[in-house]
């Protein structure tokens, strides 16, 4: 890998455990290994470190929606797929990058504000479109509001990486999303 590579899957890991606030370049040239000076070479500015990291992570994660919208025609199953995600981050310590941005936000540079917002604009898109998607496949209940519901989903997966990231315990068994799936489906009539 390159050191441009290196340093930003350094720098994600740190955003992610660290905050944006909380890690500085030096903390980069001492995980990589490299000059301060080396790591401005490729980056003058922190800003423009996060941006960079933002826009690979939003590449990677609108191939990972395309690719569970693929590789899965059940709207349950898409759904599981997308929380598998908080769920994969969890278990390397690591909380979901648009949640470790949001709660800095006020910290945060406006080009990065702006950013974070459209990452959750991404999420809940995707989600309210998968949760329209079944209803019109007959899958969830017709009535559901699906932009209530998306946000619903959204915050349960966010909140729950938080509490799980503060409590050190398994994210998968406590983030509820399963009660959310199970309230959303339509009865199976009884023959």
């Amino acid at each position: 890998m390159s050191t441009r590579s290196d340093l930003l899957t350094s720098a994600e890991i740190l955003l992610r455990t660290k905050g944006y606030a909380a890690f500085s370049y030096a903390d980069l040239a001492e995980d990589i290994g490299i000059k301060k000076a080396s790591i401005h070479h490729h980056f003058p500015t922190k800003e423009g470190m996060a941006i960079a990291i933002v826009e690979s992570y939003l590449f990677r994660f609108r191939n990972q929606l395309d690719a569970i919208n693929d590789e899965n025609t059940c709207v349950v199953d898409r759904l599981n797929a997308f929380a598998l995600m908080f769920s994969n981050s969890s278990e390397n310590g690591m909380l979901p990058l648009c949640g470790a941005l949001a709660a800095e936000l006020l910290a945060l540079p406006e080009s990065l504000r702006a950013l974070t917002k459209d990452f959750f604009e991404i999420h809940l898109t995707w989600l309210q479109g998968n949760l329209a998607h079944g209803q019109a496949m007959g899958e969830f209940k017709a009535d559901l509001d699906v932009t209530k519901v998306s946000r619903f989903m959204l915050n349960t997966l966010e909140g729950a990486s938080f509490v799980s990231w503060a409590m050190n315990d398994d994210y998968q068994k406590s983030s509820g999303f399963d009660l959310i799936l199970a309230g959303l489906l339509v009865p199976q009539s009884k023959h």
